[in-house]
Parts: structure tokens; sequence; C-alpha cells
């Protein structure tokens, strides 16, 4: 393999790192979740004729269960009733009813392909924004003779793209105001079959389908919530839209009794008015059906019911749940169609309502389709491995023939009972079977990517110690921490070794890829190992540099010392990784930072006890937001509260910093500039905390958003956002002024985006980001420092105005004095690791930043009202990003002040999230709850792309706080060894 220039970069490590860590966050997707599609099966379908001639497929946009099956307060009477008085009326009269499971993600696409199609969306499709198809699929609409399709053209399209023949499925499209199915579109259809007897003939056919699809309630779910009043009179709207297409489709077919009905969602709606994720809100959708071949209720043994439908009055009728790919195949039953090819999903025989051999048939029918489907997939990994073993479950007795004889006999002979339990029996093999072909390459994939997020982890470490800790280079740093190497006296390494690692990592390369082109494997497949082979042969190449500085270090600092800061970083690492899963974790970890100053040494204690006082004040209050639910309704008076604390803060600031900062002389100009600035800041934050109330209450009144409200929330947005770029960016501000400015500054555009607690979060995080950096910048300057003769780079920084006649709040940017920087050590692992603990409370403080459902949509309703879910996610990313600047900022300036080099803290923090990283990876899910999978995706590619986030935060911190004055705190403190 090709080595890397011996004058590696930081900036070359960032750009190898970030190629790595975009490459294999691919991996999660070829590992975990493959498109489980083959294509070459035979088709089956009963040859018994079908109880059913035409099916009428509802499917309401965005409805939950429970708002369908409970019974809500009249708002005049406030008398409990129904929203669905028809659809109960079928509950409990003439259909089977009951839950409908779907997966994540909970779209509208992968909703409904499930519905139709019969089987889970591959998740990689959110590559095409759930929209389009990533592979062709069949259908139960594929199947069917013709199909009408009513609805939105975000998802008609997709099932007629791709179809055997396009012709047979019609698509008359409609925007979501047109609630009424189109505007009698569905009754023009029907209308104008009298005149038009190719229509009518097709209208008459056996095997056809009507697809309804109502968007209205999705609509109105992400407007208002689904715990509005808008959204409960949509259950009533879409009810009475499925009683008159009953009614009328009684009457276009003279109730001959052969149509079959099916009612169901593509997915839930959250109490926020988002879906997407695995919430079980998102994930319990009704079905309903009735008519042809369906069972009518079962009140003689009600079964099926928990605690989910206790508050339904439902309880004497069983309640059948089914999984959402169990629709397609109970759908291709009805009208003896054809079972889609690509389906998964089991029928659901509680549901059909036919003979004992046509139940038999019907689900025999159903396994031999997925059979067809393991014997394919089985084929095709034959042909590709090298020494196949075959799924041990489907051979033998169990073998596709095997099965197919023993089926038939038993429906041959009578044996229904037997046949159905068999079939089901031989599904679940064949879903095991299918699971075990789909995981088949998953050890060989897992140890490939474990070995390059493990050569990485060695790969920049061993970079960070050579360069950061111990090196007999004289370098100066520039952007990024980039060097510039004036000599080298690295350890020679000789041709004949380096020639000897190239060509064994060139042989393991070539044989892994060898392995690869027999498997047919992807060209991504080649990346996932030329990376570790890359990093590990890097790593050996530099061993004896890596082991010299190891040596140096536990020489300099002993083997107890640097061993604990080891173990106990990693610890620290795991505990941030539980921190994911359950938030209150941090919480804990802010009470014991509470208590850590009563183990500071002696000299920090003695003059600091206000300091003290304020970090353990802040820790315990920022402690109580992670143990607070992230679904959070709006507040007014929190909002209140928060935008008053912010306020006073403002006042305190305004009164207190510049004399700080300034040469014992608040009068001065650049005193009274910076004074005037906070003043300013500090009207605005007040100004857009009234602005805000009102706002509320026009909405809370439905009186809509206040136009003079909204111009001000915009311009104010504006013009505090631009504050910190404006006023101080590029001239030498004292690092506390520079960080109040950027704290002031985003404030009011936190209030503006708050619709309970998050303000008073944001407070309390800052007051206990700059108590740790005062506390930091006294410990530094308390302890012993290492000698001037093992410092290893020399810092251009701005000098202070101690340092100069010159200097001030905003002195001249030429101003500047060369500061000795020393090399990172054992004790530099706490101040990266509370940059990592705080990157996580600034996640997880105010919601869950893995489900971004967590976060309301109300909070950009100060801004607009006009449903853009691309407009409205820029402004929530614009909210979740506020705390995460602040964090950068102040880690920017502690790293001057602890005078380590540019970038050096952050990119430790870079080259060891990748442990988390690791962790996550083996904890990704695609089987189990559907929140697990959703969030364990979510959490691998948050670790993952920490390392693009983190130079993101470091390049936007250097441009808030890269030029601020940040005084040396050991100055007239003698250094001694440590």
């Amino acid at each position: 393999m090709a080595r890397l220039p011996t004058t590696l970069t930081s900036a070359w490590l960032l750009i190898i790192g970030v190629l790595f860590h975009v490459t294999y966050i691919c991996s999660i997707f070829d590992i975990y979740f493959t498109s489980p599609l083959v294509h070459g099966m035979d088709q089956h379908r009963v040859e018994a004729p079908a109880p059913a001639k035409r099916l009428v497929l509802f499917v309401a946009d965005g409805l939950r269960a429970d708002k369908l099956y409970q019974f809500h307060p009249d708002p005049v009477t406030n008398e409990l009733t129904t929203k669905a008085p028809f659809l109960r009326h079928i509950v409990e009269n003439e259909g089977t009813w009951g839950v409908s499971h779907t997966r994540v993600p909970t779209e509208s696409r992968p909703g409904h392909v499930a519905i139709i199609a019969g089987f889970y969306e591959d998740v990689s499709a959110v590559t095409k924004g759930w929209q389009m198809n990533p592979v062709n699929f069949d259908s139960v609409f594929n199947q069917s003779e013709h199909t009408w399709s009513f609805g939105s053209p975000d998802i008609l399209p997709m099932f007629a793209h791709g179809a055997s023949d396009p012709d047979k499925i019609e698509c008359i499209m409609y925007l979501a105001e047109d609630e009424d199915f189109g505007k009698g579109k569905f009754t023009q259809l029907l209308e104008k079959s009298k005149t038009d007897e190719a229509l009518y003939k097709k209208l008459h056919s056996d095997k056809i389908v009507f697809f309804l699809h109502l968007l209205g309630l999705d609509t109105n779910g992400h407007s208002h919530l689904p715990t509005s009043e808008f959204y409960l009179n949509n259950i009533r709207i879409v009810d009475e839209g499925i009683k008159k297409v009953t009614e009328q489709l009684k009457e276009f077919y003279g109730d001959d009794g052969k149509t079959a009905y099916v009612f169901t969602a593509d997915h839930g709606m959250g109490n926020r008015g988002v879906h997407g994720d695995g919430h079980p809100d998102n994930t319990r959708t009704p079905i309903v059906a009735w008519g042809a071949g369906i069972q009518k209720p079962d009140t003689i043994n009600p079964q099926g019911h928990d605690d989910f439908s206790a508050d339904w009055a439902l309880g004497a009728y069983s309640r059948h749940d089914v999984r959402q790919a169990d629709i397609a195949p109970l759908m291709a039953a009805l009208i003896g169609i054809n079972y889609p090819v690509n389906s998964v999903g089991e029928l659901p025989l509680p549901y059909l309502d036919a003979s004992d051999s046509f139940r038999a048939a019907s689900t025999f029918t159903n396994t031999l389709q997925i059979l067809e489907q393991y014997h394919v997939k089985q084929e095709q990994k034959r042909r590709t491995e090298l020494f196949f073993k075959p799924f041990s479950g489907l051979t033998g007795d169990h073998s596709p023939e095997a099965v197919k004889k023993q089926v038939q006999a038993l429906i041959d002979a009578g044996k229904y009972e037997e046949a159905e339990a068999e079939c089901a029996e031989v599904r679940t093999l064949c879903l095991e079977g299918l699971r075990y072909l789909q995981t088949y390459d998953w050890l060989f994939l897992r140890s490939v990517v474990s070995a390059g997020y493990l050569g990485w982890i060695a790969f920049s470490l061993n970079f960070i110690m050579r360069t950061f800790v111990f090196d007999k280079n004289d370098a100066r740093f520039g952007a990024f921490g980039s060097t510039r190497v004036l000599k080298s006296n690295k350890t020679p390494v000789s041709s004949s070794e380096k020639r000897t690692v190239t060509m064994l990592g060139a042989a393991t390369f070539v044989f892994f890829a060898v392995i690869l082109a027999i498997k047919q494997s992807p060209v991504l497949y080649y990346a996932y190992v030329a990376f570790p082979v890359l990093f590990w042969s890097c790593v050996i190449l530099d061993r004896r540099e890596l082991i010299a500085t190891i040596s140096k270090t536990t020489q300099n600092y002993g083997w107890l010392k640097v061993l604990g800061s080891v173990i106990g970083y990693i610890i620290a690492l795991e505990v941030l990784v539980y921190s994911y899963f359950n938030r209150a974790i941090l919480s804990v970890c802010f009470l014991g930072l509470a208590l850590w100053p009563a183990f500071l040494p002696s000299a920090v204690q003695r003059n600091n006890t206000m300091l003290m006082v304020s970090w353990s004040l802040s820790c315990l209050g920022t402690s109580v937001f992670t143990l607070l639910p992230v679904e959070k309704g709006e507040d007014q008076y929190l909002i209140l509260a928060g935008g008053l604390l912010l306020t006073l803060s403002g006042v305190f600031a305004f009164a207190v910093v510049p004399g700080i900062i300034a040469d014992n002389d608040p009068d001065s100009e650049t005193a009274r500039t910076a004074q005037n600035v906070m003043a300013f800041q500090t009207a605005l934050i007040a100004l857009t905390t009234l602005i805000v109330n009102e706002t509320v209450e026009s909405l809370a009144a439905h009186e809509g958003l206040p136009f003079v409200n909204q111009t001000l929330s915009w311009i104010i947005l504006v013009i505090t956002g631009s504050i910190p770029f404006v006023y101080g960016a590029r001239t030498n501000q004292h690092y506390l002024l520079r960080l109040v400015i950027i704290y002031l500054s985003f404030a009011p555009i936190f209030i503006l985006l708050s619709i309970s607690y998050e303000a008073i979060f944001y407070f309390f995080l800052a007051t206990t980001l700059l108590s740790w950096l005062m506390l930091e910048r006294k410990i530094y300057s308390a302890s012993e420092l290492q000698p001037l003769s093992n410092t290893l780079h020399m810092e251009k920084r701005p000098q202070t105005s101690s340092s100069s006649s010159n200097g001030g709040v905003n002195g001249s940017t030429d101003n500047t004095i060369d500061l000795p920087t020393r090399g990172l050590g054992p004790k530099d692992a706490r101040p990266a690791i509370f940059f990592l603990f705080f990157i996580n409370v600034a996640f997880f403080g105010t919601g869950n930043v893995a489900s971004l459902a967590s976060f309301s949509l109300q909070s950009v309703f100060r801004l607009t009202t006009v449903f853009n879910p691309f407009f409205m996610g820029v402004l929530l990313i614009i909210k979740i990003l506020i705390p995460f600047f602040l964090v950068s900022s102040v880690f920017r300036v502690l790293g001057r002040s602890l005078d380590l080099p540019p970038f050096s803290l952050f990119l430790l923090g870079v080259a060891t999230t990748d442990v988390m990283t690791l962790n996550f990876f083996y904890l990704v899910r695609d089987d189990g709850s559907w929140l697990e999978i959703g969030t364990s995706i979510s959490h691998f590619c948050i670790s993952s792309l920490m390392v693009l986030f983190t130079i993101l935060l470091f390049a936007l911190s250097d441009l808030l706080v890269g030029r601020a004055l940040v005084p040396a705190v050991g100055e007239g403190h003698s250094k001694k060894r440590s």
C-alpha cells in the first residue's frame, strides 16, 4: 500500500478523517439495511374463486390508531363522542379491526410500500427523499387488472413507476386541501362510466382496485398537532368521505356484496406534530376491514386487548393486530390476484371469511410466495460464496420441495388446520432463512469495519502523540494546527522495512479484493478494506516513534498517572455512550461535577470561593434539564421566565464586564463602546420576550401570527445574529467580553424559538461553561507546569493589554507577541472529555437530537405559520446549533488559556470519539422495537460524523473568538517541572 507523506499535517489528517468517516457511515446501510428485494421469482395465486371482485383501499395519511378509536369531548356539549361514527359502526357490526404496526422510517413512502407491496422499505431510500423507489418492486396494484388511485402526487406515481403495465394504474392526483377525495373526482369517475362504455367495462371487471389516499390529516397534524380540534375534525371528514364512497359503490354495483374494503394509515403522528422516528404514536395505526371476504365482529370470545385499547370502549369486540406488511397478502387473497412477489407479509387469517379449503389454499400460496424468495436468494448467495453454508432450518424435511409436497398432501386430505399450522411454521422458517441470508456477510463486514475504526484511532493518536505530546521538530502552528517542519529528527525507517510493510499491505488488500470480487461486492466495500490496511500500515511503520513517545510520556508523568488517565478517559466515553440511551445519566454527571471543587488543590480553593460556588450552582441548575421530558408543551410562563433571566444576565454583564476587561479604566472609549453594544443586546432580549409573549397569546386565541410581530421577529433575528460577526470579530477583544457578546447575541434567537424552558437552559449552560473556563484557568495557573525545555511550539498571539501600552478591549490586530505552547499531557484528558460531555449536554439538553421528533414545530411559529418542512427544518437546526456555538467558543478560548497548540484539544476529541462510534456500530438494530432501530441509526450517524461536526465547530469558534485576547494564565508565576 502507498504510504502517506511524512509531512502529514493536522489539515491532511482531518481530510483523511472526513473521507474515512463519510465512507464508513455508509457501512451500517450496507450491513444492516441492504435492500431485501430479489427478482426472478415465480408468481403464485389461489386458483379457487375469490370472495371479492373488487377492493377499495382507504389510507388516511398520518392517522394515529388511538385518535380514531377513542371518544373525544364535543367542543359544545363536552359530551364524549366518536369522531368516526361510520367506522365505529363497521367495527361493532360488520367487520374486523385492530392496530397495524408500522416500522421506521415512519414516512409516507415506506408506509405505503409496506401496505401495498408487502415489504419494509430499504432505509437507503432516504437518498431519494422517500419519494422514489431505490429498486423496482411488485405490488397489489401491479397484479390487479386495473387500479384507480386518488391522492397526493407524492405517493401515487411511485406505484405506477416500474409497473409491468403502467397503463393499468391510473393516478388521479389532488392537493392536501381537497379533503373530500379530490372534491368529487371519485364521483366524477363513476358518472363518466355512464357514457364511457370502455370505462364501464373496466369498472365491472374482476380483480380491480380503488385506492383513495387522504392527505389532510397529515397536514393538520403537522400544522395544529394531533391533539387539536383541527386534527380531530379531520377524522370526521375522513369518516364521512368513506361513508359516502361506500354508499356510492353499493349503488353503482347494485349492492352485489362483492366489494371488500380496507381502511388503514401509512404512519401515525407524534404529539409534537412530527413523525419519522419509531415512537409508538408514529408506529401504531388503525386497520378496519369489512365487506366481501371479511369476518364479522367476534363478540363471543373477544381477545387481543391491552392497556393501549383500554379506553376505546371496544372490549366486547376482538382486536386483531397485524404488521403493516400483512395487509398486502390480505388484499391479494380477497380479490384472487397474484401475491406481490416481494412481499414478506403473512396472511392474517382472522380477517378472512371464506371456506376452510380457501383459507388453507390462501395461506399455502402465501407460504409458497415467501418460500420462492428464499429459494432465489439462496441460489444467488450460493453463486457468490466460496464455501456456502445453507440455512439449516430449510433442509431435509423442510426443504422447499419437501414442504410443497407435505402441505399439498394435507390440503388434498382435507386436513386444513394442519396445513395452516404447517404453513405458519414454514413461513416462520422462511423469514428466518431470509434473515440468515440477509446477515450472511455480517461477520466479515463487521470485522473489516471494526479494523477500520480501530485503525483510525491508532493512526490519529499516533499523529497526536508525535506532534502534540513529544516532538523534537522546531515548528510553528498555523490554521487548523498545520505544521511547517523546519528540520527532521524522526527515527529513520529503512527502505527495506518500508518496502516490506508496503508489500504486506498491498498483498493484504489484494487478498480481500479477490474475495470481494468473488462475492460481487459493491465498489464501496473495497474502500472499507482499503482504509484499515492504510491505517495499520502507517502505524506499523511509525511504531518506533509511537513507542518512544509513550515511553517519554510515562517517564515524565509516571505509569500510574498515564494509565489512570487513559482508563478514566475510556470509562468517561462509555458513560457518554450510555447517556445517549438515558439522558438522566447526564444529570448524575452534573451532580458529581458539582462536587469537583472539593477535590481541587488548596491553592485553587483558597482564593476562588465565589467561582467554585458559581460552578456548583450552575451544574446543579443544568442537571435539571436532562431529567425533564423531551416532549414539552408550550408554556408561556416558562418562556417569560427565561426571557427575564436572560435580560437580567444582560444587565449584569453591562454593569460588570467592561470594568473587568478594561485597564482599570471603565470609562475608556472601548469600554463605553462595549457597554453600548451590551445595552443594545439586552434591550433586544427584553423586546424579544415581549414579542414572543404577545405572539403566543395571539396563536393560542387562533388569531394568527400578527404581521408586526412577525416582521419584528425577523428583524431581530437578522440583527442579533449578525452582531458577533460584525462587532469585534476581526479585532482583538478581551476573551471575556467576546464570549459575553456571543452569549447575548444568540439569546434573542433562542427566545424566539423557545416554547418552554429552553431559554432557562441556555442561561444555565452558559454560566456552567463560563465557570468551567475560569476554573480551568485557575487550576492551570496554580499547577506545576512542564519546564520550558520541553515546550514544543510557539504560537503568535495578539498581545494582551498587560503586555503593551497600546492594548485594550479593541487593540491593534498587528500588536502581537510570541508565547510558548506546551505539549499535551495526561491532565489534558480532562478538558477534552469535558468538551465531549458538554457536546452531549447540547445534544440532549432540551430535546433528543437523535430524534428530531422531540423538537416541536411550534417553536418556529413566531416566524412563520406556513407549513414548509425545509424552511421550518432550517429554523429548528439553528435553534439546535446555538448551544454548540457556545461550547465550541469556550473550548477554543480554553485551549489557548492552557497554552496548547491550536486545535490540539479538538483533535484529541476527534481521535477518540470513535470509541463511542464502535459502541454504536454494534448497537445498531435492524430488528426489535422500531424505536430502537431508529435511535440506533441516529446514534451511530451522530457519533460517526463527530469529526466533521468538530471541524465545523472549530472553524466557527476560530471565526468567533480566534482573535480574542487571552492573557497567559501563568504570567508572574514560576514554572516548575511536574
